[in-house]
């Protein structure tokens, strides 16, 4: 088989390897994290969206981070939910629904970093260059970072699936819980070098500029609020950064995690579950942290649980 050209149109999905028994508790198990992450980020764009008091910059572009993580929750669970209780040879999918399937896992992984770099520099002007963040922060720089946040992954994720698109196939099993690029390009007998060097290249790239960019929006941040020694100052930076530090500390750890285990195949069964609570972990717990940390989004979420119970009794 491997010698030869693959044309059939259905690939095999390796899906979840899962015991009968253990079948119905992962199952249901899936389907309320999916129905709870699913609530609390669409419930959160719809908070930001309907509070007058939430139409500021920083809340409309951490919109774009429920919104990734809704395509990141969407394109992988319900598919996987729907196959823990069939059986392997059953669990297919074909090859155009593999390759959009792949596309929008690494846009959510991209959109990511690119949705946390801007709010990193929105949090950067309001603090260290307060009397002109207005000024700076209009709603057209709103709207060019977060075309900017969407754009890059868009193009770039574009182009390495183009890359793998291109070539023939040999085989037609995914060995992986989901469609990605590396499960894509695995299925050809050509040589995949281009593809593993672009993936490499890619993966490091949005590690290393992401974090190279967190890094210098707080330095600046740091800096500005020890030459300031106002406890006003400093107070606000806590607030306003500690929930972005956190969200980017759950993504990064994830994502890190995910790629490592990618580059050995000795742990091939890590890096499935790895890949998988990437796509779980981040998006369940972003809307919570944020929500909390938040003191203009947790006060209205309180005052309308209040209302919501007062007009029950």
């Amino acid at each position: 088989m491997d010698n030869l050209t693959f044309t059939n149109d259905f690939l095999l999905v390796e899906g979840l390897k899962v015991t009968y028994p253990s079948s119905y508790p992962i199952f249901i198990l899936l389907f309320l994290f999916y129905i709870f992450a699913m609530g609390c980020n669409i419930g959160l764009i719809i908070l930001i969206a309907t509070e007058k008091k939430l139409h500021h910059p920083m809340h409309f572009l951490f919109c774009n981070l429920p919104v990734n993580d809704i395509i990141g929750t969407t394109v992988i669970l319900p598919r996987l939910i729907c196959d823990i209780f069939k059986q392997t040879s059953e669990r297919s999918m074909t090859y155009v629904e593999c390759v959009v399937q792949a596309y929008f896992v690494h846009i959510f992984t991209t959109a990511s970093h690119t949705a946390l770099v801007t709010m990193a520099y929105d949090r950067q002007v309001a603090i260290c260059n307060p009397l002109l963040y207005t000024a700076v922060m209009t709603d057209k720089m709103v709207v060019k970072l977060s075309a900017t946040a969407w754009t890059l992954p868009i193009i770039v994720v574009a182009v390495m699936i183009g890359l793998t698109v291109r070539l023939s196939r040999c085989r037609s099993k995914i060995e992986n819980p989901f469609c990605d690029n590396a499960s894509l390009y695995k299925l050809s007998c050509e040589n995949v070098a281009i593809n593993n060097i672009f993936g490499i290249v890619y993966s490091v790239a949005a590690l290393i500029i992401s974090v190279a960019l967190m890094v210098i929006a707080y330095a600046r941040i740091v800096t500005a609020c020890i030459i300031s020694k106002s406890k006003a100052l400093n107070s606000k930076a806590i607030k306003t950064c500690s929930s972005h530090i956190a969200v980017y500390l759950i993504m990064f750890v994830s994502c890190a995690i995910m790629i490592f285990f990618h580059r050995f195949p000795e742990y091939s069964e890590n890096r499935k579950l790895a890949s998988i609570m990437f796509h779980i972990v981040p998006p369940g717990l972003n809307p919570i942290v944020y929500g909390l940390q938040t003191k203009e989004i947790r006060q209205i979420i309180v005052k309308r649980w209040w209302k919501n119970a007062v007009d029950k009794l």
